[in-house]
């Protein structure tokens, strides 16, 4: 039974190719406005303000903008949760997305907690990416292990 791959709910295919299209297009804007902070549009002032988190130590890793790998995740996470991904019979194709589901989702939570923590400021733009993923890895997880046959008892 290792090698039978179950097909997804055609809900979860729709939607998480939609909000890797999504992700996407916010991690682009924000890739463009870290490198052209001008053309950030957000709050400025208060709590809520963007320049501020991504302006911030915390808005790179290893040296790289968080935007532009939130860039890589999502192209990845697009090409993984296409249709013709969806139904794969290769495993390791499910794997992968469920692994970065989860790469994603620990990324994020590191994410807010810099911003609650350290940078003391919330940010609209990466707000929604956070969302994004969180909503991406719920149907990930709740999809990719019964299409392995995970749990099943025989």
């Amino acid at each position: 039974m290792d090698d039978i791959v179950t097909p997804a709910p055609r809900w979860v295919v729709v939607t998480t190719g939609l909000l890797a299209l999504i992700g996407l297009g916010i991690s682009v804007y924000l890739t463009i406005t870290h490198f052209q902070p001008h053309l950030l549009a957000c709050s400025t002032h208060g709590f809520v303000n963007c320049g501020v988190v991504t302006t911030s130590a915390q808005s790179r890793f290893l040296g790289i903008p968080v935007a532009f790998l939130g860039v890589a995740q999502y192209l990845a996470m697009t090409a993984l949760c296409s249709p013709w991904a969806w139904r794969a019979s290769n495993r390791l194709v499910h794997l992968a997305r469920l692994a970065l589901a989860v790469v994603g989702m620990c990324f994020v939570l590191w994410l807010i907690t810099a911003e609650f923590l350290i940078i003391k400021n919330l940010c609209e733009w990466c707000t929604g990416v956070h969302i994004v993923t969180f909503a991406m890895f719920i149907c990930v997880v709740l999809t990719v292990p019964t299409m392995l046959g995970w749990g099943e008892v025989d």
